[in-house]
């Protein structure tokens, strides 16, 4: 896609310059996508997260080609369904994307794409290296549009995805998996269960029994499988 459009995002509210835009009421309803979906950094995160209800995992720049665990992830999140990947649509984007083609099937990829829109976002002083729009840069209904197609109709599902409990911090420290002795070990154990490699630090095993179980199957998996 492309657009010869210029945006000057300055100024603004704190959201704005974290690249959230406020929706209007008629579009305050999220999207539900059951695909996870692959960003570059956490302000495109806070961007999709205004718009859509979703599993999103952040590569973190190119710091995802050094994270074993970060790619171990991904390919775990994207076995059942595949993967939405979202990246600015810069050189960086598609050193990024092909990284993407290189760990995963053709057939567990999805990808999606921004117009290029010279502009710089809100909180940046000066634009990128390419002069566009990243993805926390773009206008929440285009994005809103483009994940359209990939929405969960059912209002039924909508409300089971955004009322489903999240196992927290707190379940981890409860059930020994964090700040206490064996705790490294029955990291692991979970990590095991859920086709996993060992060696998750605690935050990084939370989020990822997030996007792969809801509490009830957490609480079985640890209740059979990572007792001493």
């Amino acid at each position: 896609l492309s657009d010869a459009r210029t945006v000057d995002n300055t100024g603004g509210t704190a959201a704005e310059q974290a690249g959230v835009e406020l929706m209007d009421g008629q579009n305050s309803t999220k999207l539900r996508v059951d695909i996870p979906i692959a960003v570059e950094g956490k302000y495109d995160k806070i961007k999709l997260c205004s718009i859509i209800d979703a599993n999103i995992v952040t590569t973190d720049g190119f710091g995802i080609f050094s994270s074993a665990e970060k790619t171990a992830l991904i390919r775990r999140i994207a076995e059942p369904r595949g993967i939405i990947v979202l990246t600015d649509s810069d050189g960086a984007g598609l050193v990024i994307r092909n990284y993407f083609r290189s760990i995963l099937p053709k057939d567990k990829l999805i990808h999606l794409y921004t117009p290029e829109i010279a502009g710089k976002e809100r909180r940046k002083k000066a634009p990128s290296k390419a002069g566009f729009l990243g993805v926390e840069g773009m206008e929440a209904e285009m994005l809103r549009k483009l994940f359209e197609p990939f929405a969960v109709n059912s209002d039924n599902s909508y409300n089971n995805f955004t009322n489903k409990q999240q196992v927290t911090k707190a379940d981890f420290f409860a059930d020994g998996l964090s700040g206490g002795e064996g705790s490294v070990e029955r990291r692991n154990r979970l990590a095991a269960a859920l086709g996993l490699p060992s060696g998750l630090s605690a935050n990084a095993l939370l989020s990822a029994v997030n996007m792969l179980c809801d509490h009830d199957e957490y609480t079985r998996i640890v209740n059979n499988d990572c007792q001493t």
